[in-house]
């Protein structure tokens, strides 16, 4: 079989539920074609966070193992190092030993030096070509571009610049040359979109005012229906509201919570028409159906309130701050007059409509729970034998995604996962696969799968049971009930984390504290 070529999208901070085919009503006909040539996987499992998912999806390996256990920063001596680690390759190094010409276009977020060009750079990492930001987001209009390992001149930002646009036809462009150099390619195309800030133009926002003034609770109902009638999960109920959000008639400013619903799902459809152009690129050249190409987002919905009233109350974005250029902030988020959309503004899409975007899950990015670690995921390689527009319900978990390239083109991987490819070929045949434990911990948050039983907590909380064949919104606990269960998977998880580096939240805390630096900022 010829060796395929490899297209690995990931979205940034996208809920489960906010494309088409997995029950969202935001315009995205062109992921939504893929997943009707390729296979869906209704359980399909990343970590709660940008960076950690990045470093399991690059490495094969739990991101605590190879440096990555919360973010990006340098907490050593006690805490994590913050960099991806030289101790296993990434996929870019493997595929460029096989003889692939290898890209990234869109955010790298795996080196606690965005200053210096070091050994940790996209560049030194098997990335032949990078084009994009080193840190985890910014201004969707004047980003803190690289091309290689120079900054990438700010004329580039007059007219009508858009970072996402950009990115996509970079990756296009990318495509063009290895077709001309008749090479096989790897290329990782990793959107910013939709994280926060919002930033979108006034004509792709126009469209979604009308689509979301029904509010959060209908269209939340509204999504879990769809969900049913493609069959994607096993919720039999809804999961209640979210605690923390109010009923829809009892919100105040309506109208600026529209407005951010809006500009977050034109975002998603600035995004999908990107992925669009390279698809169509492929098409073009003759390569679609020999490359494999797989979609995920990162972890599920974020819930940060950036800022949290349209009356402008002061945030602190601790990760990703506001751009200063030429000693003038130019996305400050808290101005009462400045709505979500334009360079100027800083704000995210908040809790309750993150509620909507993880539908039918509880809680959202950070979290283990469901709504932090389910992502939509899609897979096509029709000249491999993965169309026909199924969908798998086996669990797969981001370190598979190493092993099952490698597998696609006859090289040789190792670490914890495992290949997926039959499942995605055969999604209705039984897999023994499905009772192997899935593993999950991030600040102090852990949760352990096997078979259809789900072990979680909440930081220092109890652990939970769930029964994920049947619940997966999580909302009977079963650990009163199965309290020898409870044991053995708590054994379980304990000797995973010993094994992988995990270390204890309450002692990163500690260190924290003992250097002054803030909880909340600790956390990101």
């Amino acid at each position: 079989m010829k060796r395929p070529n490899v297209l690995v999208i990931l979205a940034d901070d996208l809920g489960y539920s906010d494309l088409g085919v997995f029950g969202g009503e935001i315009d995205t006909p062109n992921l939504d074609r893929l997943a009707g040539r390729g296979t869906r996987m209704s359980s399909f499992y990343v970590t709660p966070r940008c960076s950690p998912s990045r470093a399991a999806l690059l490495t094969g390996r739990h991101p605590h193992s190879v440096g990555i256990g919360i973010l990006t920063g340098d907490d050593r001596p006690r805490g994590y190092v913050g960099s991806l680690s030289a101790s296993a390759p990434t996929l870019a190094e493997r595929l460029g030993a096989e003889g692939y010409a290898t890209c990234l276009s869109g955010k790298w977020h795996l080196s606690s030096d965005t200053a210096t060009p070091n050994e940790t750079w996209p560049t030194r990492r098997g990335f032949n070509e990078f084009y994009g930001i080193l840190p985890g987001c910014g201004s969707y209009y004047q980003p803190r571009l690289m091309s290689g390992e120079e900054s990438v001149p700010s004329e580039v930002f007059q007219g009508d610049y858009y970072f996402t646009d950009d990115i996509s036809a970079y990756a296009s462009d990318f495509i063009e040359r290895a077709h001309t150099q008749g090479t096989p390619f790897f290329l990782y195309l990793a959107h910013t979109a939709p994280h926060w800030p919002l930033h979108a133009r006034e004509k792709d926002i126009a469209k979604y005012r009308q689509r979301f003034a029904a509010g959060w609770d209908r269209l939340r109902q509204e999504r879990f229906e769809r969900q049913q009638e493609l069959s994607l999960h096993s919720a039999a109920e809804l999961s209640p509201r979210d605690p923390e959000v109010p009923a829809w008639e009892d919100a105040p400013e309506h109208e600026w919570e529209i407005e951010r619903m809006a500009t977050y799902a034109a975002q998603v459809e600035v995004m999908d028409r990107g992925i669009g152009g390279v698809i169509h690129t492929l098409e073009r050249l003759g390569q679609l159906d020999d490359t494999l190409i797989l979609f995920s987002s990162d972890n599920g919905a974020c819930a940060e309130p950036l800022p949290p009233t349209s009356a402008g109350k002061k945030f602190n974005p601790e990760i990703c701050p506001p751009e200063t250029r030429d000693g003038v902030t130019v996305a400050v988020g808290n101005n009462p007059s400045i709505t979500p959309g334009p360079e100027e503004s800083y704000a995210s899409y908040g809790r309750a409509w993150a509620n909507v975007s993880n539908t039918p899950f509880r809680l959202y990015k950070r979290w283990v729970h469901e709504g932090g670690i389910s992502s939509s995921f899609i897979a096509s390689w029709p000249a491999g034998g993965v169309n026909g527009g199924e969908i798998s319900t086996h669990p797969g978990h981001l370190v598979d995604i190493v092993p099952t390239v490698m597998d696609a083109i006859g090289g040789a991987s190792d670490g914890p996962g495992v290949s997926l490819l039959e499942q995605w070929r055969n999604p209705s045949a039984e897999s023994d696969l499905d009772e192997r434990p899935l593993f999950w911990e991030h600040i102090g948050n852990a949760a352990v799968r096997r078979g259809t039983w789900k072990l979680v907590r909440e930081n220092d909380s109890p652990w939970e049971l769930y029964d994920i064949s049947a619940d997966r919104g999580e909302t009977v606990d079963r650990s009163a009930a199965e309290p020898e269960l409870v044991q053995e998977l708590t054994a379980l998880w304990h000797d995973w984390a010993r094994s992988n580096g995990v270390i204890p939240w309450d002692a990163v805390l500690a260190d924290y504290r003992q250097r002054g630096i803030p909880e909340g900022q600790a956390a990101g």
